[in-house]
């Protein structure tokens, strides 16, 4: 049974000024209106109101329309159960909806850490399930646009969830924040799931499977622990790069890696990088995960960021939305992906509140701060990418230990150009070009400012360049 909560909008319902649950609320949205400030809370988080707390945990708050929803869960979702498990320890989740009728299903839900689960019996019926964080419903491979930068990752993720034999395990994959990762391991969770309905997948960050193993060290129940997560059938973790330096996690993790793959199940891992840019991570444990398929998901280039908009468009009727409009964004907003569905969400939710027409000058004052963070945000990745591609070399070149000029140059130009285009500093730089030393970023910046002004060729070249990152 629900407990009865009386809807909230702008403040609160009268007849429960006691009800620790309103109190919680009341709080609540005062700090969020402190925090974010009155015009962020006026336009997204004053409209939110309190539909209920059931009786496994679960807050559920709903909002007018499915685009508020969408922008509230990706920036205060966290907060939000931060805040309650503060107010009210036995919140376990959060779910963030449209409307306020309790039997609507959610949009999205954000749930605490989960305890161990307790051994299950040797002769149980397996039942199948998922473990961990909960897969997100739109996150499937029908909702995954597919271009040049993420093709073979999508085509190596629904292999892999076709339940058939496979020539790769583990699926490790790799690339910067909101490009996609996290959308292919939910759609290979669904997908799997689907295919086989008593097939026991756990999903879970590589932070997590820290947390969990502490705990279970610090309750004498490793043996649960180790359990739960070698008798999945799809094991997949999450950022694995949180667990550099943790050499208790990495031996755990190690062995776990082992297990499930010896065994023949499904292993996926993702990280910001690929396995030798990874540092702190045992070498046996990169040497495993260079075992398998190693995938990356490189920022979305133009076409794709033009197909993205246009698919979220498609899920938007209402929303009148030009084609310079959509070109405009799709030139600006080149960061990653999640934030050009977020700011797409922004205008459209922002114009639908103030019934303003989406036009150039209502998308440059809706998303002025935005716009100014991405005039200028060109990442390694890009430069060592764009370099490769003009030299005719392999990207994985900028990283080796090779000094063959016809290598040697062009990966001195890319340090060059992550000296003039990022703020990354010299140590850094020299991280990600295989662990060099930031004198070795000194000798080929200098260098190819003393061949600028002698080489005619290689001037053009680094000019060519530079116009290419900075448009």
């Amino acid at each position: 049974m629900n407990q009865a909560v009386d809807t909230i909008g702008t403040g609160m319902a009268g007849g429960h000024g006691d009800d620790p649950i309103d109190l919680a609320w009341e709080s609540i949205r005062s700090g969020l209106r402190r925090d974010c400030g009155a015009r962020t809370f006026d336009n997204w988080l004053k409209p939110a109101q309190l539909a209920g707390l059931d009786d496994d945990g679960t807050i559920r708050i709903a909002l007018p329309s499915a685009f508020m929803a969408t922008w509230v869960e990706t920036h205060y979702a966290e907060r939000l159960l931060h805040a309650w498990r503060v107010h009210l320890p036995h919140v376990r989740r959060v779910l963030v909806s449209t409307g306020i009728e309790t039997a609507r299903p959610a949009l999205f839900a954000v749930e605490a850490p989960a305890p161990v689960a307790a051994e299950a019996p040797a002769d149980a019926e397996p039942t199948g399930g998922v473990e961990g964080l909960q897969l997100e419903a739109r996150y499937t491979f029908e909702s995954f646009v597919v271009g040049k930068t993420n093709e073979v990752a999508f085509n190596a993720a629904r292999t892999l969830a076709e339940g058939g034999a496979v020539s790769f395990n583990p699926l490790f994959l790799h690339g910067g924040t909101g490009l996609g990762k996290t959308h292919l391991m939910h759609a290979i969770g669904h997908d799997y799931r689907r295919r086989q309905p008593k097939a026991k997948i756990v999903y879970m960050s590589a932070e997590k499977f820290m947390f969990e193993f502490v705990g279970a060290l610090r309750a004498r129940d490793t043996h649960g622990f180790k359990q739960r997560l070698r008798s999945a059938d799809v094991l997949m973790i999450d950022d694995v790069q949180f667990i550099a330096g943790k050499d208790s996690t990495q031996e755990e993790f190690f062995h776990t890696m082992n297990e499930i793959i010896s065994a023949g199940k499904r292993l996926v891992i993702t990280a910001d990088r690929s396995p030798q840019d990874l540092e702190g991570i045992e070498s046996r444990i990169l040497s495993r995960l260079s075992w398998g398929l190693v995938a990356d998901v490189n920022p979305a280039d133009f076409e794709l960021r033009l197909a993205i908009i246009a698919r979220k468009l498609d899920a938007m009727p209402q929303a009148q939305v030009s084609p310079e409009v959509q070109l405009f964004l799709a030139k600006r907003i080149a960061s990653n992906v999640r934030e050009l569905e977020g700011a797409l969400n922004r205008v459209v939710a922002y114009a639908m509140l103030s019934n303003r027409p989406i036009d150039i000058g209502f998308v440059e004052e809706t998303l002025t701060d935005v716009l100014r963070a991405h005039q200028r945000r060109v990442t390694i990745d890009e430069i060592q990418r764009k370099v490769s591609d003009h030299y005719r070399i392999r990207q994985s070149e900028m990283t080796s230990a090779r000094r063959a000029r016809e290598v040697a140059r062009p990966r001195q130009i890319a340090m060059y150009l992550a000296k003039q285009l990022t703020p990354r500093s010299l140590p850094e730089i020299g991280r990600r070009f295989g662990g060099r030393d930031h004198t070795t970023v000194i000798h080929a910046v200098r260098q190819i400012e003393k061949l600028r002004m002698a080489d005619a060729e290689l001037d053009a070249d680094v000019r060519l360049l530079l116009r290419q990152l900075e448009a």
